[in-house]
């Protein structure tokens, strides 16, 4: 028997404003047989990419993207906010509805020809996707597919992945937003 995993999301009306259907992963999160599901099904997704190394986008993207990696012998690169790593880093500053924000790496640790697939809890939009996927090809990697527990398809985010060359995969979709 198969595991319904879009059964262990819980929806949030009105959070974190009203009208927005939040999609709660952590009732996927602890639930022990859930989540390991979630994992393997994404690390399935992920084989025939031959990944060097698993991007996983701060911070629900970290919970899924490390046990990606393991699974696949790949290293794990993490997409963080400005002020989280330490030493010299890389960066770039993308677009929000409502303002801007900036996504990070250390300096070195995506080089050219590098394999890397995304991975993240949820594409909505597809702008903070995107936004890794220019920062990851301004160092010369390959970005062939992004990885994502949920889709939200209304909101456009997989078709903009797609139109950027890279092949969007979710476990599961929700309607609305």
């Amino acid at each position: 028997m198969t595991l319904d995993l879009k059964a262990l999301v819980r929806t949030i009306p009105d959070f974190p404003k009203p009208g927005i259907q939040f999609r709660d992963i952590t009732t996927l999160l602890i639930d022990g047989r859930g989540f390991a599901a979630a994992v393997d099904r994404l690390v399935e997704l992920a084989k025939p990419y031959g990944a060097d190394l698993i991007a996983g986008i701060e911070a629900r993207g970290f919970i899924f993207s490390g046990p990606v990696a393991r699974a696949l012998g790949a290293g794990l690169l993490p997409v963080r906010k400005p002020g989280k790593l330490p030493g010299p880093r890389i960066g770039i500053d993308y677009a929000l509805e409502y303002g801007s924000d900036r996504l990070e790496i250390h300096e070195g640790a995506c080089v050219p020809g590098h394999r890397v697939l995304l991975v993240d809890d949820l594409i909505a939009t597809g702008g903070t996707a995107l936004a890794t996927v220019e920062l990851l090809r301004r160092w010369g990697a390959e970005v062939p597919a992004a990885l994502f527990v949920i889709d939200l398809p209304e909101l456009g985010g997989a078709t903009r992945l797609r139109d950027a060359g890279v092949e969007p995969s979710a476990l599961m979709e929700f309607a609305g937003h």
